[in-house]
């Protein structure tokens, strides 16, 4: 049945249109507003029997309240198939790398629910980022929500790149799908280029939402992501490794669009619900009981000022698994990747049958032994070397050894999860046997020196 055009605005706020007299409009619902010869998308964002307020997925400047809006009777859908591997397209999940009409397998809606917890399989399947610090100290495992924690100057494209190119899971098939939230053009085009010379654009889906594009399609970009997704990864068997950034983009606009609907503000102007708002998205990764495939998420936000309680992170912190920290003063030591691993951390441990029996207690030594080199170096910074005993200079050296050749690898190299184990215990073999508390006398005897 074909749809009525209605012509009842009452009024227009920024993205925001509200109408009245309609026919029992429903939450989630597309629409079409047409504007003198130009048609654009929206979508219903609140609505009761007889009015709605649409959000407008363009700008709204120049609009009057002379248009015209139609119902579609359908939430917004993307199309979903294997062959979006290797390619790219907008945040509404339009192509966007040629002129072709792009025709998927299946028709789905955006919003999904999150994952039943009683249909979860705990996860503990091994992925190999190649990066030696989470691998290591903050391991990744298939279905889980592992976000990076950064800020403005800080490299967390580089790293999200490095990631893509170098995920890996022996004997089995891995898809990246890859989704921007308010990036800019060069960042667009450093990210395309970096998975066309590498090779990793052939295993890539890429939804890019940039900065230019209207702010309120932001909210739809990660939906669409996520719904390729799981498409990937729950029906053609897939393990999938899903990036996402920059969420702080992301809750900006659920800021601008809650402020435009004059809602009560909560922390920080950010609206009381975007607790629930994030979990919706981050609960959509895991591994579930009799299907194929897994879903895992690699969520990057930037925090303002590098604050950690600003509510992005804050609330990031509670849903996830997890985070991985970049840290500016390894960046002031040209440290690459710079990842502090002391407030870096994974919930989830791998089974350690797809890694090797030393892994955990390695991490913890490391740890243990990091730490006690930076606790000396705010020592030293206060009374000096000379108190020093000869173990405490022994582990001041391990600390600056760690940074230089563990944490230290750049953006190009790739490490198995072996190479970084070994170079782990080369570092460790220079402390005093009796101070490694956290290895066993079978790890020692095997590797110490």
């Amino acid at each position: 049945m074909k749809q009525p055009w209605y012509t009842t605005t009452k009024r227009i706020e920024g993205p925001l249109i509200f109408l009245d007299n309609l026919d029992n409009p429903a939450y989630g619902e597309m629409t079409k507003i047409r504007v003198n010869d130009t048609v654009v998308n929206g979508q219903v964002l609140e609505a009761t029997q007889d009015t709605a307020v649409i959000q407008v997925f363009s700008s709204t400047v120049g609009f009057s309240k002379d248009i015209d809006v139609q119902f579609q009777g359908s939430e917004a859908t993307v199309d979903v198939s294997t062959d979006t591997l290797g390619r790219t397209f907008d945040g509404l999940g339009n192509p966007l790398d040629d002129n072709s009409t792009y025709q998927g397998d299946e028709t789905r809606t955006v919003n999904a629910s999150a994952i039943n917890p009683a249909a979860r399989t705990q996860p503990d399947q091994f992925i190999q980022t190649g990066v030696s610090a989470i691998d290591n100290m903050a391991p990744l495992v298939q279905g889980q929500k592992l976000p990076i924690f950064s800020h403005a100057g800080l490299p967390h494209d580089d790293l999200a790149a490095q990631i893509i190119r170098q995920a890996d899971i022996p004997g089995e098939d891995l898809a990246i799908v890859f989704a921007a939230m308010g990036i800019t053009n060069d960042e667009a085009q450093y990210f395309q280029n970096e998975f066309t010379k590498t090779g990793a654009a052939e295993r890539t889906v890429s939804f890019l939402n940039l900065a230019d594009d209207p702010s309120v399609a932001r909210i739809i970009t990660p939906r669409a992501a996520l719904t390729t997704a799981e498409y990937l990864a729950f029906d053609q068997g897939y393990n999938v490794v899903t990036v996402l950034t920059d969420f702080t983009n992301y809750c900006e606009s659920l800021r601008e669009i809650s402020a435009a609907r004059n809602e009560i503000p909560g922390r920080r102007g950010y609206p009381g619900y975007m607790y629930t708002d994030l979990a919706q998205i981050y609960e959509r990764a895991g591994v579930i009981n009799g299907k194929p495939g897994s879903l895992t998420q690699i969520p990057i936000l930037t925090m303002p000022s590098g604050d950690k309680t600003h509510p992005v992170p804050d609330l990031t912190g509670y849903i996830t698994e997890g985070q991985i920290v970049l840290d500016d003063a390894l960046q002031r030591k040209n440290i690459t990747p710079p990842i502090d691993p002391l407030p870096s951390l994974s919930r989830l441990d791998p089974d350690e049958s797809q890694t090797r029996d030393d892994h955990t207690a390695v991490a913890d030594q490391l740890y243990a032994a990091y730490a006690r080199a930076k606790e000396l170096r705010e020592l030293v910074a206060v009374i000096g070397e000379d108190g020093l005993s000869t173990t405490d200079e022994q582990f001041l050296s391990f600390g600056d050894a760690f940074e230089e050749h563990y944490l230290d690898q750049g953006f190009s190299t790739a490490r198995s999860i072996d190479e970084t184990l070994d170079t782990a215990w080369s570092l460790l073999s220079d402390l005093p046997r009796d101070e490694l508390t956290k290895l066993d006398d079978d790890l020692l005897d095997k590797h110490h020196g």
